[in-house]
């Protein structure tokens, strides 16, 4: 049941899962922690639930893609660093994997896609490697690029053009060699 009302939230064709964050926050009520952290972070200028809101906003409505994007960032506000006032989040894609299984399993997927849905998570900040992608995992590295370009978005202006010419090299990379059409 929990489940179906997430989905349906996150494939709404009015998509605002904002407007509904107290049913997001019952269901997975973990996510409560984002609202409002401060990042403190000179790449971001939203907090951890307006980043991911904004991240989520510039998805296709892909489930998978979505449910990566609501918990990529869930385990920041639990794996921070203080450094005078800026906050580092080393290990936060780890701990937000980790945080996301949990979830994932209590709402029933599969265990390939608690597989698939950790690996985009664990991964949402990692730049990839083309010599590692195959036919195999094709179709989940186009996702996790896709996810790239929406988390990059979500940063500080300042820092989008950097993040996205970043993610720009790989996709020509994967283009040139005909991974991607």
């Amino acid at each position: 049941m929990e489940r179906e009302i997430l989905e349906n939230l996150l494939l709404s064709k009015y998509f605002k899962i904002d407007a509904n964050k107290e049913k997001v926050f019952k269901i997975i009520p973990e996510l409560k922690a984002e609202d409002g952290f401060d990042q403190k972070h000179p790449h971001h200028c939203f907090n951890v639930w307006d980043h991911t809101m904004e991240a989520l906003k510039r998805s296709k409505p892909d489930l998978q893609i979505r449910i990566a994007l609501l918990l990529h960032d869930i385990g920041k506000p639990y794996s921070y660093q203080e450094d005078g006032d800026i906050r580092h989040f080393r290990g936060h894609p780890q701990k937000s994997a980790e945080i996301s299984k949990q979830i994932l399993q209590r709402l029933g997927y599969s265990d390939k896609e608690v597989e698939d849905l950790c690996y985009l998570i664990n991964n949402h900040n990692t730049l990839i490697d083309i010599n590692k992608v195959n036919e195999n995992n094709l179709e989940l590295t186009k996702k996790l690029l896709y996810i790239q370009y929406c988390d990059a978005y979500a940063h500080h202006p300042e820092h989008i053009e950097e993040r996205i010419e970043r993610l720009d090299r790989v996709l020509g990379k994967l283009e040139k060699q005909g991974v991607l059409q």
